[in-house]
């Protein structure tokens, strides 16, 4: 049974070679690296106690390292099933969901036809090559490198072209090659007219840029214009058999293969810019062909990482591209399915940045400081609401609300659940402020977590961990400080407890930047040698809150209980010095959050007098936050006379309340 290329094309498109292997394998935490798509475990072909059989999921193969096996999806089924490759691709499209072609005479005659189109294809990008070394390419020439800087390397890999100022130049190069009409106009190439005229070159007086599918064949062109009268500044081929600009990325192959090799994946808006930005070194670059992004693109960009960064131009419209990337990506989102946005200055593209005086590091901090997903929509939310009556609060709550239920992963809307409560926590708490303290704040510089803002330190922080007058906020920030110098001096403990150190609570905003920063350079880091991972640790948490953070970070820590998390301690001491720290503080945060918020709508209530606020206060000192030892079980055993009391002293409030007051009637 001969199945179309097409077919077999799309539904490795739709596998995972790790999803399905996953079936059958059992990965090694410690060696696998899902966010690379690289995946370790005991070779299924022989037998094994180490893990030597490596998938690397992005570029869909699989090789051992002891029995030498190697192959791709279909080769994988095939031996691990006992399969055919014929009962290999219908186990796959089964999985899939995609229904087998039907294997006919026209199905045969169609993917006949689409070869032909791919030839014709590739030959034009020959004759557009030739064409852009002639005289009356001159002008295009000089556009291409000296408005737009490009030498001969890069005219040559990007194989761009130029499409002459003729009818049919094209079509009388393609019908000497021996293409017929009926291939050429399939192909987008040559146009025809409604009277029956002959037919005519699609582009005319245009830079050509090839567009290949993964596998590397050219399924289409885009044409820049020379002319400024232009109906189209870009244009892009018609859809076609071989095309569907839903469907297909500009640097699609080249951009998976570099994200292979842990280079993020930059999404950009055309040809121009993905260009410049693989120039400049960042080569795993994309871009949707002329449309907004789609649902198809988005599945794409996940198949090649697991986190894409949006670049987007520093204007209104930018803005406007990002949220409706984000609303599309909701749904979808995922602890593997992530998004990340590039904001670029006003005005500028990537094209545009790298041509200007920052060039590359400039680019290079704009995608280190990419900020997520959250940052956008809370952005959106908070310009579009005024927040000034409880009735257009709650109309923001309910927004955020309905916005997190289209996440269908329960622990992902979870965490988007818990991250907007703080915020809008933290938000009302500002707004409830006298306007003299909001001033001050503003003047001061001050924000919350998730503002999208990197600030430097301040300094000394061993001072700053002094100043506290309350001895429990002054414990808060040193226990914060230890576990931050343990994720530095120990990478491991991060990629171990990733999804625990993103939903931690900070009680101080600027260690709270510190642990944003740890987060950020998972991004790009490895964690094959910890040296390493702790250089690319130290260098994030440096470019993005100052020289020296991580010496007065490390400084900080208590000398005595720093001894339990040093570089040169065994990683299972580190791991236990964490935890004991790490878990009655995650606890106490929460407790505290969650008493915040009782205590803020209580205390809201009209019905309460001051009688009442101080009773509320009485019983909130018995109870205090992070509790441990002989004290946590104390109040455990105390928590149902806790309650009764509560409600007594509540009672008695409301009751002293309705008296009168001596001396007034």
């Amino acid at each position: 049974m001969r199945f179309p290329p097409a077919f077999l094309d799309e539904l490795k498109g739709r596998l995972s070679l790790a999803e399905v292997a996953g079936r059958k394998l059992s990965w090694d935490r410690k060696k696998s690296q899902p966010g690379k798509g690289e995946y370790w475990a005991c070779c299924p072909f022989h037998g094994e106690k180490t893990a030597s059989f490596h998938i690397k999921d992005r570029e869909g193969f699989y090789y051992c390292f002891g029995c030498h096996a190697k192959g791709s999806l279909f080769d994988f089924v095939m031996e691990t099933e006992n399969l055919s490759f014929p009962e290999a691709v219908k186990f796959c499209a089964e999985i899939a969901g995609m229904p087998l072609p039907a294997q006919d005479p026209r199905e045969e005659a169609r993917e006949k036809r689409r070869h032909g189109l791919a030839e014709a294809m590739e030959e034009a990008v020959r004759y557009f090559r030739t064409q852009l070394g002639g005289a009356r390419a001159e002008e295009a020439r000089r556009y291409l490198a000296e408005t737009r800087g490009l030498g001969p390397e890069a005219l040559e890999r990007f194989e761009i072209g130029f499409a002459p100022r003729s009818n049919d130049g094209l079509y009388q190069h393609l019908l000497s090659k021996g293409f017929e009409r009926a291939v050429i106009v399939g192909a987008g190439l040559a146009g025809e007219p409604d009277d029956g005229r002959a037919p005519y070159d699609f582009f005319r007086d245009r830079i050509m840029f090839p567009i290949r599918d993964p596998s590397g064949r050219c399924i289409a062109f885009g044409g820049r214009a020379m002319a400024a009268d232009a109906r189209a500044k870009y244009m892009n081929s018609p859809k076609t058999d071989l095309f569907d600009k839903s469907r297909a990325l500009y640097n699609h192959g080249p951009a998976r293969r570099a994200a292979s090799e842990t280079q993020p994946l930059i999404v950009a808006e055309g040809y121009m810019d993905v260009i410049a930005l693989v120039e400049a070194g960042f080569e795993a670059a994309v871009a949707p062909l002329g449309t907004a992004l789609t649902e198809q693109h988005l599945a794409l960009l996940w198949r090649i990482s697991p986190e894409p960064l949006m670049a987007l131009d520093g204007d209104g419209a930018g803005l406007r591209a990002g949220y409706a990337a984000a609303d599309l990506a909701l749904p979808n989102v995922s602890p593997d399915r992530r998004m990340r946005f590039v904001l670029l200055p006003d005005g500028k593209d990537p094209d545009d940045l790298l041509r200007g005086a920052g060039g590359q590091a400039a680019m290079r901090a704009a995608v280190e400081a990419a900020e997520p997903m959250i940052d956008m929509l809370w952005r959106r939310a908070t310009t579009a609401h005024q927040l000034d009556t409880p009735e257009r609060r709650a109309a923001f709550e309910r927004d955020l609300a309905e916005l997190v239920a289209k996440i269908a992963d329960p622990l992902t809307r979870r965490h988007y659940e818990d991250a907007f409560k703080d915020r809008r926590y933290k938000l009302f708490r500002e707004l409830r402020a006298p306007a003299p303290f909001r001033q001050q704040n503003r003047a001061a510089g001050g924000r919350g977590r998730g503002s999208g803002g990197w600030g430097p330190l301040p300094g000394p922080t061993e001072a700053a961990r002094r100043l506290p007058t309350d001895a429990d906020e002054a414990r808060r920030r040193a226990d914060e400080s230890f576990l931050l110098a343990a994720l530095i001096n120990h990478p491991s403990l991060l990629e171990k407890w990733q999804a625990d150190v993103e939903s931690l609570a900070m009680s101080c905003d600027e260690l709270d930047t510190v642990r944003n920063a740890i987060l950020s350079a998972l991004l790009t880091m490895s964690f094959e040698s910890v040296d390493e991972a702790r250089i690319d640790l130290e260098k994030s948490i440096e470019s993005r809150c100052g020289a020296g953070s991580v010496a007065r970070l490390l400084a900080a820590v208590d000398p005595i209980r720093s001894r339990d998390v040093a570089p040169t301690v065994p990683l299972d001491v580190a791991e236990r010095a964490f935890l004991g720290v790490f878990e009655p503080h995650a606890k106490e945060m929460a407790w505290r959050r969650e008493s915040q918020e009782f205590e803020e709508d209580l205390l809201d209530d009209d019905f309460l007098d001051e009688a009442a606020q101080r009773a509320v206060s009485r019983l909130k000192s018995r109870v205090r936050p992070g509790a441990r030892g002989e004290d946590a079980g104390r109040i455990d055993n105390e928590s149902d006379q806790l309650d009764r009391d509560f409600d007594a002293e509540i009672r008695s409030a409301l009751e002293n309340s309705r008296k009168p007051k001596r001396g007034k009637p």
